[in-house]
């Protein structure tokens, strides 16, 4: 039996039916041998072995190496999206650095759900606006890294499907995860469904995700003020020496 969602959570079942991913799940004809990496990782783990049901909005949130990016680009790219990032038009590749996982999922969409899409990568987010001048003016490149990312995300929001972020955080300011986050609830409410994962107490914030921490033990809902990065967080802010002292 697969790990589910808070039930209460799901408080719009029309659009939990038209999801355009309501479920992943290893395919049946081609398994992944868990003794090889990515399967060796628990979370991936889990959702080879039980399935993973999203909702509308989905955050993770985990330690650098825990699996989440793992998982969010294997999503994107079983969905259709270009592994290096942007919709599903784009066709660019430089360096492929993704793992085999895309291969062995398989994506259960809902009944009539949108195909269409937006992958954003932090980590080749410059290639990508290099291949965008490419093929046409674009005027990325004469920005901020984080106007950059607000603008492209903005210019594109007519676009209604999946959106699958990743370490977004990476190129925003605090007034930009805000942004961010005003970006992705109007998505939502236009239709769309987001995956995030982040290392940012801002964006982990999300208006109505469900969230899952993500470490040796798999996936496993939390609740905001449970996570370890808030509490973490909020210990440094209100004694910053306690973690400092341990660098001398």
């Amino acid at each position: 039996m697969g790990f589910h969602d808070d039930p209460d959570a799901r408080t719009d079942a029309d659009a939990f039916s038209t999801l355009p991913v309501r479920r992943v799940e290893e395919h049946r004809l081609a398994p992944l041998d868990r003794e090889t990496w990515p399967a060796t990782l628990a979370p991936v783990r889990q959702v080879l072995d039980h399935g993973w049901e999203l909702s509308p909005i989905t955050v993770l949130v985990g330690d650098n190496g825990a699996g989440k990016s793992t998982l969010v680009e294997a999503l994107a790219i079983a969905f259709g999206l270009n592994p290096e990032g942007g919709t599903h038009a784009a066709t660019h590749e430089t360096r492929p650095t993704e793992s085999e996982l895309h291969d062995h999922l398989q994506i259960v969409r809902g009944a009539g759900a949108s195909k269409r899409g937006v992958f954003l990568r932090a980590e080749t987010m410059h290639g990508h606006f290099s291949y965008l001048e490419s093929i046409g003016p674009s005027g990325l490149h004469s920005r901020s890294h984080g106007e950059a990312f607000l603008d492209y995300v903005t210019e594109r929001s007519r676009i209604s499907g999946l959106w699958v972020l990743d370490e977004p955080e990476s190129a925003l300011s605090f007034s930009g995860c805000l942004a961010l986050i005003g970006f992705l609830r109007d998505l939502r409410n236009a239709g769309s469904q987001v995956v995030l994962s982040t290392h940012s107490p801002v964006l982990a914030a999300l208006p109505g995700a469900q969230i899952y921490e993500v470490g040796e033990w798999g996936l496993r809902h939390c609740d905001y003020d449970d996570l370890e990065l808030i509490r973490h967080q909020r210990s440094f802010l209100e004694a910053p020496e306690r973690y400092l002292r341990h660098l001398e």
